[in-house]
């Protein structure tokens, strides 16, 4: 299944773990292929590297060389007309478009409340792990 973690996700499940680790669990596992863009790679880079300085338990440059060697990158094109009310979350949007992921995995409500639009599921990490992994 492919999918795009929003920032938030992927961030939070890097230093913090829980539930959103299971879903990084996963992807390591090949159970979900991550897809995303030039732009969503330089914002969690850029969050990476900002939070590897308050957390400095983590690695960032072997989280970055992970993500990159495992996920696929694309090549995606700015949507025609803002989709989002934050357009910061219109490159998730673009990006499960471009790609055809299934799912944006997200805890932003600016993305949540566009579930279905655009034919994209978007759903929080709980409502993701609950319908399509095994608990």
């Amino acid at each position: 299944m492919k999918v795009v973690l929003d920032t938030n996700v992927f961030i939070s499940a890097v230093f913090f773990g829980g539930i959103l680790g299971k879903i990084l669990r996963a992807w390591r596992d090949g159970d979900l292929h991550i897809v995303l863009s030039t732009e969503i790679v330089e914002e969690y880079i850029e969050v990476l590297q900002r939070l590897g300085k308050r957390y400095p338990p983590i690695e960032t440059d072997v989280v970055i060389e992970l993500l990159l060697a495992g996920t696929e990158v694309i090549a995606v094109s700015p949507l025609d007309k803002p989709a989002s009310t934050d357009p910061d979350d219109d490159k998730f949007i673009a990006c499960a478009l471009a790609s055809k992921a299934e799912v944006i995995i997200s805890g932003d409500q600016h993305l949540l409340v566009m579930d279905g639009c655009l034919g994209i599921e978007i759903t929080t990490p709980s409502g993701f792990i609950k319908k399509y992994m095994r608990e």
